[in-house]
Formats: structure tokens, sequence, C-alpha cells
């Protein structure tokens, strides 16, 4: 501690000569000398001459951050730094604030002259650096004569922390054998101190316990192997103590140190060994086959899996009569009986067993062979063996209240001896105590002595001791054990309502219905159940009963023809039996309804109101012609709305403008004869013209002939023509512009037969159009071309009469 304060007052010493005493001078150079940079910043201030408003200044002080000394040890403040601005003409009419962290509690600033002081010692682990806002005020006014500054106190560090290692002590493994330079581990220390400055957190890591079996990297802390073949049955365990030191590892540095505990893994480099080449056992002749008769052991040093060890008999004398199996436990080989032994036959056996490894290392094949040999011999011994029971032991079951004295079952045992003894058996007392049971004690036949109850004892575990009759100590056990069963008391029923039905074409023998039962007795896995019909219902002639055997049963047909309308219902009982003790058996019904289905066999219909739907159509027809009536509905409706959409429609349907355009089409019919042209009929009667709308904006193309004049003041025709006028005139439909309109009529015994313009145009007569003028401006188009035609018409007819 004392070496540590010497330290700490050197250092402070150091500073207060050097690096503070610069930091004391006022100037602003010295104190951009400390930051080790400017900052240039502007400001607006007060002006000084006096002039009204503010302007921009140049910052006359400049910082960035200072540095203190942590752990100081003073009986004075820590000096800081200095805070100077160029408009402080030493008046002390300048006055410096300070405001942020630690402001006021760990530093201080004289007001007047700006130095900056630490109030008490610091601890950079535990802050790095503080923050400060600086301001220069007029004492006066209070006014800032320049913005507010921010700067860093930077907490210089000292090497006063020495290297940790959090997660020790470690604990590594690394394989036995292993070569030099295998990776064990890495350890790692942590040093509080600044890392960026000087040499305090730079730790290097040193081996002081534990070589020369490892050593460690000085940078990194990784521990390795650093002698070859080291074994574990030598030595597991190894304690390493590794050093970290700060400073580089120099003089003055602190250090940590830590334990690293490595234990060498076993791997498998040594065979298994015999303690000694020969082994002796002695076997009754009486041993069981699949007995025990002996055990033997070869030892291996490795441990887990390395260690297991692999045993077989080599061929020879005892192959045929003994085999050998591991003790997974131990390792131990257990030499076991295959077949009988007869000391009579052969006396004693000879044979050799090898140990291995079941897992041998190829990396270790060279150092010799994995296995050892050992010679067994076993001596068959000649004595006088106890009765033997035919089986290991006994099960045997009982009902619930049986009558005593009903034989439940019987052991055997004989002597295998040359001798053989008869064999009288008992019934061990500590096993019955209650006396439940009974035996015959040269039969060997078990029977009940008491009524049992299930509800009391469930299972009784008794003792068969067999003794030999001429030699009485010679005894055996077996054991028994007595299930006492639940008696059937629960009948039998059908597992479920089943809801069957037949169709009107089922066949003779078709089955139409599986069914099961269910019983509330237990146990439900073993039990058996068989079906057939009631006496009475034997005389069935409509349904049977078949039994499948595998708890399932059939309802078959036995004739064909049903038809719901004679019968809709039918009932068939079913008699139902279990195989408890003592049987139960009970009826059940099976409701059978008469269906209609289709001829493959499924279901259509069974309601009674289907009797009367029309034969031969299913649900899918009725469907079908519903959908082909609906659609020719729509066909039809569609058409309808089309037909009047089209006589909604203008004439003038074509795509170029045709008004006050007269359309020339050059086909010329073939006369009355042409029927498939023009209706004629419809020009002969007068009726047809009202009711049909001929095209009003085309002129046929005509060629007059010579036709006998008609007569303009005839009654007949003026009547019709003012009829059309006035039809034409109140049309909603007509196109709003002038038009062509075809007045054809022919009169009732009209001495010019025909009026019809198919025939006039071979009628050469002259026809005055004037009158045509004055029915209004829609015909003026229609005077101006027969007005044109009229007069082609005269000069024509001139020049023929001057000819």
């Amino acid at each position: 501690m004392l070496t540590r304060n010497c330290l700490l007052l050197f250092l402070w010493i150091l500073v207060n000569e050097g690096l503070v005493s610069s930091l004391r001078q006022p100037s602003p150079p010295l104190g951009r000398g400390r930051t080790g940079r400017e900052r240039a910043r502007s400001s607006a201030g007060p002006m000084r001459n006096g002039a009204a408003g503010f302007q921009r200044v140049k910052r006359g002080w400049v910082w960035n951050q200072f540095f203190v000394l942590e752990e100081y040890m003073g009986s004075d403040p820590q000096y800081v730094g200095k805070l100077h601005t160029d408009l402080d003409k030493g008046d002390s009419a300048v006055k410096y604030t300070l405001s942020g962290e630690g402001a006021g509690s760990i530093f201080t600033i004289d007001q007047t002259t700006g130095d900056i002081h630490a109030l008490r010692s610091l601890d950079r682990e535990e802050k790095p650096y503080y923050t400060l806002r600086a301001q220069a005020v007029d004492i006066n006014t209070n006014r800032p004569l320049e913005p507010e500054s921010e700067f860093i106190i930077k907490v210089q560090d000292i090497n006063d922390n020495e290297p940790k290692f959090l997660e020790g002590p470690y604990i590594a493994s690394v394989p036995e054998m292993s070569p030099v330079g295998t990776y064990v581990t890495q350890v790692t220390a942590t040093d509080a101190d600044d890392p960026t400055y000087g040499n305090s957190a730079r730790v290097v890591y040193s081996i002081l316990h534990g070589q020369p079996y490892f050593s460690v990297d000085p940078k990194t802390g990784v521990i390795k192997t650093a002698l070859p073949n080291m074994d574990r049955e030598v030595k597991e365990q190894y304690q390493v103590l590794i050093q970290a030191k700060d400073m580089g590892g120099q003089l003055g540095g602190l250090a940590g140190t830590t334990i690293v505990n490595i234990t060498l893994s076993d791997v498998n480099d040594n065979p298994p060994r015999f303690s000694k080449s020969f082994f002796h056992l002695r076997v009754p002749e009486s041993s069981a086959v699949g007995s025990a008769v002996g055990r033997i052991k070869a030892h291996d040093l490795d441990i887990g899996r390395n260690a297991e060890v692999q045993y077989t008999i080599v061929p020879g004398d005892g192959g045929a009569m003994f085999d050998i199996t591991t003790n997974e436990h131990n390792q131990e080989g257990i030499i076991i009986l295959k077949r009988p032994l007869d000391y009579e036959t052969k006396k004693a056996y000879t044979f050799k067993v090898d140990a291995s490894n079941a897992h041998p290392d190829p990396r270790f094949q060279s150092f010799g062979p994995f296995k050892d040999t050992a010679t067994v011999k076993i001596n068959v011994l000649d004595v006088d063996e106890p009765p033997v029971f035919n089986k290991p032991s006994y099960v045997m079951d009982v009902y619930e209240d049986t009558p005593a004295g009903t034989i439940i079952g019987a052991v055997t045992a004989q002597d295998l001896d040359a001798s053989g003894s008869p064999v009288r058996y008992s019934i061990d007392w500590k096993s019955d105590l209650d006396s439940y049971f009974d035996i015959d004690p040269v039969e060997g036949t078990i029977s009940t002595n008491e009524l049992l109850d299930r509800e009391s004892i469930a299972q009784h575990n008794i003792s068969i001791v067999a003794t030999k009759l001429n030699s009485p100590v010679l005894t055996s056990r077996v054991a028994v054990t007595v299930h006492v069963l639940d008696i059937n008391e629960f009948p039998p029923e059908l597992a479920s309502p089943y809801e069957t039905f037949v169709c009107e074409n089922a066949k003779v023998g078709q089955v139409i219905q599986i069914f099961s039962a269910k019983d509330q007795d237990l146990p439900s896995a073993g039990q058996q159940f068989s079906f057939r019909s009631t006496k009475a219902d034997l005389k069935n002639k409509n349904f049977t009963i078949r039994d499948f055997g595998n708890n399932t049963a059939g309802i078959m047909t036995k004739r064909s023809g049903f038809r719901r309308r004679l019968q809709e219902i039918y009932f068939l009982p079913v008699v139902i039996e279990d195989n408890g003790y003592p049987s139960k058996t009970s009826t059940g019904t099976l409701t059978i309804r008469v269906c209609g289905c289709e001829s493959d066999g499924s279901l259509l219909t069974c309601s009674a109101e289907a009797i009367f739907l029309p034969v031969g159509l299913s649900t899918g027809a009725l469907i079908a012609i519903l959908l082909c009536i609906v659609i020719l509905l729509v066909i039809v409706v569609l058409y309808v709305g089309l037909r009047r959409q089209k006589k909604k429609e203008t004439l003038m349907s074509s795509k170029e403008d045709i008004r006050d355009n007269v359309i020339h089409y050059d086909d010329e019919g073939g006369g009355e004869e042409d029927t498939h042209a023009f209706d004629m009929g419809t020009l002969r009667n007068p009726k047809v013209v009202k009711e049909n709308l001929y095209r009003r904006d085309v002129k046929p193309e005509m060629k007059r002939g010579p036709r006998p004049a008609v007569s303009q003041d005839s009654a007949d025709i003026r009547d019709f023509i003012n009829q059309r006028l006035k039809e034409h005139d109140t049309d909603n439909s007509a196109p709003p512009y002038d038009s062509l309109a075809t007045y054809a009529y022919e009169g009732d015994g009209s001495v010019a037969e025909s009026l019809s313009s198919i025939e006039s145009l071979a009628v050469d007569l002259e026809e005055n159009y004037d009158y045509l003028s004055d029915w209004g401006p829609r015909f003026k188009t229609l005077a101006g071309i027969f007005g044109e035609q009229s007069e082609t018409q005269s000069d024509s007819t001139t020049t023929e009469n001057t000819h």
C-alpha cells in the first residue's frame, strides 16, 4: 500500500510541475496546445463601440478537453485547467460559469480567473470522462458575451487495477498420448485500466506451476501440451497455475493468477489381460441349461467404453457344451451351460477363452495384439438332485364363487436321478396363510378350499414344494399364480341402434347389413359373441342371420321383390350370446326399411312420398330436365329482347351519313313472277301495307315506260296518301333529316291495273309532282327529285313528237 501511495505521489508531482503548469498559463495559445487542436467558432456578442444591435465576433477562447489524474491523493483540490476569452481585459468585467456533469459537486470554477479544480479524487473505472458546458457572461448585466461551449474533462488512467480471470478456475481435458502442441483450453484475463493509454491494460500470460507438461501462449492465453505420450494410467490429473501480468509483463506491473485443472481423457491404448492363465471350475451335473456355471475376468487399464471386453470360446472340447457372455457392469466373462450335463457320460471339459477389446483403436494396433488367452477346465460333479418341475412357474385361472373342492390345475415334478424316487407335493403354509387352496400330495392337483371373492383378492401367489420320498431333505419349489376371474354378469347387446334398409331390387342371399355386439363385462379384449335367429323367427321367409365368427354378423335376404307399397318396415329379432361364465344371452331387434335404390345399389329414397313419383325418373334426371327448361327460357327471353331492340333501331344503320343523298341499287326485280325477291301480296293488300314499314331513305332507280294516265283527283288515292303523310309526320322513329318514302298503293278495281313501282316503271306517262312542293319542307327533296324527272320526261316526249 505504501509503495502504491508513493507511486501516486510521484506521478502527481510530475503532473503539477509539468503538464498542469502549462495549463495554468492564461494565454490562449497554451489552451490550444493543451487540447492539441483548435475549434473555430463564431458567435454574436454585444458591440463594444456603442453601436445599436449585434455583430458577429470571433471566439477568443478555444478548448476541447482537459485531463485530470485519477486517484489524486493531495490535500488541495486538483487543478484541471483554465478558461479564458479575449474579451476578458483583466478588469474583472467577465464572469465564467460552469454547468454539466459534476459541476459544483466534483468540479468548480473561479468565476473571475476561469480556473477549474477537481474537489475530490476520481476513478476512471467508475466514470472515464465528464461532459461540461462553460460560458463567459458580463459580470454587471449577466448577459452572455459568447455562446455556451461544451468540453470534456477526461480522467487520465493510472495502473491501479490488476488483471483478473473472470471465468476461473478453469477445468479442461485433453486425450492421453496426445502429441506436443495439442490444444487444451484458453484462459482470458481482463484488466479494468484504459487499454488506449500506455501499457496498463496490456496483459502477458505465463505458467507458474505445471511445467514441463503444458505451455501457455503469452499473448492469447492458449494452453497446449508440452510433453508427448502422457499416459493417463500413470497420472490422470494435472493442476496448472497461470499468471496474467499487465504493463506488458515488465517490472512493476500488477498480476493476477488462476488455476487450470487438466484431466487426461482415456483412449483405448491398453489391451485386456487375464489375472491368471488357467481357471478351474466345478459344476454339478444338475445345473440347468442356460444357467451360469462360472465366471472369469480379464482386466483392462482403460476406462469406460475403452475398457469393454469381448470374450469368445476357442472351438474345441467345450465349444458345443458351453457359451460365454460379458457382464456389462463389471466386464466379467460368464460361462453358461448350453446342454445338460451327465456325470456318468463325461466328468470334465477343457477349452480356451480369448479376451479382446470390443472397440479397438487403430492408432495403437502397432503396440501388439489387443487380446489375451486363458485356459478353462470344468469338472462335472455327481450330486443327488432334488425333484425338478416340468415348468419354471404355473399360472391357473378360477372363477369367483367356485364351489370348494373344485380342481383348478396340477403341478408335476420328477426325480432325475437313477434311483427315480417318488415325489410328494405340499403347499408352503407361509404363501397360503388363509388356506384358500389344497393340493393332492401324490398327484399334485390343486383345488379350492374356500369360496373365492375377486373383489377381495384378485390374484393368489402360492408356493408348491416337491420332496423326494427317499430323501426328504432334497426339495424344490415352484411358484403358482392363481387368477380369480370375474363372473359374467351382463348380457351382450347390439353395438349401436342400426338403421338398416333393403333395396326393392335386392337379390336373394344379399348381405344388406353387418352388425356387431358389445358387453359391459371386463375384460373386453377376450370377449367372443355368437349371433343367431330366434326359434320363433327360424321360419322367416324374408331375412336370416349369418354369423361370421369374428364377433360380427350380417343380415341376409332370403327372397327378392320387396315393395314399399306392400310393407315398408320389417323387424328382425337376433339372439346374441357371449362366452362368459356363465354365458349370457340377449335378444335385439333390427329395423329394416324398404327403400328405392339405383341399379348399382346406391340409395335413392326411403320416404313414402317417393312412391308416387314417376317411375324411372331419378333425382338426377329431374334436375337435368329442370336445367334444360331454364336454359330454353333464357334463350327465348334473349331472343325476344334482341327482336325488340332491332325494332327500336333507326332506319339509317349505315356507318355513312346518307342525309340528303339518294342511294341507287342496281338491282332490278324479276317482276310479279319473282316471288322470292319481293312479297307481291304485300303490295296488293292495303292492310299489310299499313303494318309494314319500308325504306324511306332510298329511292329505287326507275326506268319509266309508257303507262296510262291516272286521275290525280282520285279520292281513294288522295285519302291513302294523306293517311300515309299523317303517319310519317307523327312517326317518332323517323330520322331527323329528309328521306325518301315510297307510297305504293293499288286501288280497288283500278282500270290502270297494278300501281306497283315494279310495273309502273314500264308506263311512260307524264305526271305532275308540283303538289309535293306544297306539302312542306320535309318533301322538298322529294319534290326536287320528281320535278327533275318530270322535266326530263317532258323533253323526251317533245322530242318524240317532233320526230
